[in-house]
């Protein structure tokens, strides 16, 4: 791999760390400073869902148009502009208006990293998405596991101190990457190879990820906000809580590792819809779980799960379009439409219904149950053996 690739994986690695520590424990900070409940911390990850939407999509789109480098530098500066901010501002209001703003900043990121560090031949996409996503995945998880115990022993202003000083770190990176793009000559290259499968039936499971990829989200997104309350329930403290509920991070770790190692998931659909039943069940089993040991049970199965489901939407987004930057902003974009939903269905049953125990985790589970009809409208009736890598409607 040469020195570009490497130095974009670190700053990948360490956009994850930072980002996980801030977003995922911000929930923490809410509840113990400003006594936020389930319904406040669903109604904040709802909000940040939204913006999320329409800034990674405006992301994707300034990345294609002005160069991955340029945007990755704005998005570093405002991170930290927003982290420092957050330092100092005292007020519930102050702290929402800082996350708006964090997450606008977030999704000048991640499109970039996307494309170019999958920028390159067709050949080459499998290793490099692999490599992306085992990056990414391997540091969020590090990071939920030791950001409860980081966050007792350095204080809960580290909550944005820490991450401030790392997106500080990654700014100063950009220059060096630079150079070696220059150094190396690394421009887009064109994909002459055949695609897999047929083209129609590419574009149908790159639709079929792109919808079920956000419905993940929104089941991600509705649990991380409950985190707080179900592991209070369980009577866990901030630092158990972290080690205890990263363990459906690190099954998405494994589960990319054998996806990036193993290839016969491309193109088959009995993998996609299986990983999305399955996550599912997981999902309702997690919020309602009377014990740690369910409870990480049904973690392990999540994560496998919901692993296949965001690997096959980056792979197949590349996969079908040279225009990575603008396609790494939609995917991104879809994740938004998940972040939004799940919660704030979430906050809606509780809203309506706040004396029904798991009114939530019921309504958002109905929700993810009605997308998996999309799912069987949109699989491909036929095989297809263009190549060896064939279509699987099965």
């Amino acid at each position: 791999m040469n020195p570009l690739k490497m130095l974009l994986l670190t700053i990948e690695l360490i956009n994850c760390y930072a980002i996980v520590y801030y977003s995922n424990f911000l929930f923490f900070y809410m509840r113990s400073r400003f006594g936020f409940g389930e319904l406040q911390n669903l109604l904040l990850a709802a909000l940040g869902g939204l913006v999320y939407v329409v800034a990674a999509w405006q992301g994707g789109a300034f990345a294609q148009r002005y160069g991955g480098m340029r945007s990755l530098v704005l998005g570093f500066v405002s991170l930290v502009l927003s982290l420092v901010a957050g330092l100092f501002l005292d007020t519930a209001l102050a702290q929402v208006i800082v996350y708006a703003i964090w997450t606008v900043a977030v999704c000048f990121t991640w499109p970039a990293l996307e494309a170019l560090i999958c920028e390159g031949p067709r050949s080459s996409l499998p290793t490099m998405v692999g490599l992306y996503n085992f990056g990414w995945a391997a540091s969020g998880a590090t990071a939920f596991f030791t950001a409860g115990m980081l966050l007792e022993k350095l204080g809960v202003r580290s909550l944005f101190w820490v991450p401030a000083s790392l997106h500080l770190l990654q700014l100063a990176l950009v220059p060096v990457a630079v150079r070696l793009s220059k150094r190396s000559d690394c421009r887009p290259v064109p994909n002459p190879a055949t695609p897999p499968v047929a083209q129609q039936d590419q574009r149908r499971f790159m639709q079929m990820a792109w919808l079920a990829n956000p419905l993940s989200y929104v089941a991600i997104n509705t649990l991380v906000p409950l985190i707080p309350s179900i592991t209070g329930r369980l009577g866990l403290t901030t630092a158990q809580a972290g080690i205890v509920c990263s363990a459906w991070m690190f099954a998405r770790l494994v589960a990319f590792i054998g996806l990036w190692k193993w290839t016969g998931w491309h193109y088959r659909f009995r993998w996609l819809a299986g990983s999305y039943v399955l996550m599912i069940a997981c999902f309702a089993g997690m919020l309602l779980s009377p014990s740690i040991v369910l409870l990480v049970a049904a973690q392990i199965v999540f994560g496998l799960s919901i692993g296949l489901i965001y690997y096959s939407s980056l792979y197949y987004s590349m996969d079908a379009s040279e225009e990575r930057g603008a396609h790494g902003g939609f995917h991104e974009a879809l994740i938004g439409i998940g972040l939004f939903v799940g919660p704030a269905v979430g906050a809606t049953s509780l809203a309506m219904v706040p004396s029904m125990s798991g009114a939530g985790a019921l309504s958002v589970s109905g929700l993810l149950v009605v997308g998996f009809s999309g799912l069987l409208v949109l699989r491909p009736r036929r095989k297809s053996t263009r190549t060896s890598t064939s279509v699987d409607a099965r």
